[in-house]
């Protein structure tokens, strides 16, 4: 398993950045029962630049906490047999792992919602990676069902490795 931790704003959020966001990822990828070598890209960044991706991608206008670019298409979550039957594809024919995707994470985000919703950086750390890694693994909320869904694995990821809402 390779992870890749862009940090470009130096974020300093009081623990290693690459240990949690490897340590979650490998809970969602645990949970999800993927037993393949997989790949994810994070970066760490600004307000300012991940409201320019955020336009570009998404004609969206605004800075947001996390973007999540999934690399595989699914029929269905954590179905991984269409990256399975086009190789080529979505595997890097170096390593074998299978090119998940890319996560980018606003450092001032972290900071706002941590105090907003009176947790840790920590835990707010952690609850974006393990909301953008099941996006990676073809999950959405745009339906209440699927909103459900998602919370109540990322719920189970944090609860899984005791990160809880505690300051």
């Amino acid at each position: 398993m390779t992870f890749y931790v862009e940090n470009e704003v130096m974020a300093d959020f009081g623990f290693d950045l690459n240990e949690i966001a490897k340590k979650v990822a490998k809970e969602v990828l645990a949970i999800e029962q993927c037993t393949l070598d997989v790949s994810v890209n994070i970066l760490i960044t600004d307000e300012i630049t991940i409201r320019a991706y955020n336009h570009d991608y998404r004609n969206i206008d605004a800075s947001t906490d996390v973007l999540s670019f999934p690399n595989v298409d699914y029929d269905t979550p954590s179905d991984f047999s269409i990256a399975l039957k086009h190789k080529n594809d979505y595997f890097d024919p170096d390593s074998g792992e299978l090119l998940l995707g890319d996560i980018i994470i606003c450092k001032e985000k972290v900071i706002s919602q941590a105090e907003d919703y009176e947790h840790s950086l920590l835990r707010e750390f952690a609850f974006l990676i393990a909301h953008s890694m099941l996006h990676l693994m073809g999950y959405d909320h745009l339906t209440e069902v699927d909103e459900t869904v998602m919370l109540a694995k990322q719920k189970q990821v944090l609860s899984n490795l005791s990160i809880n809402r505690e300051k």
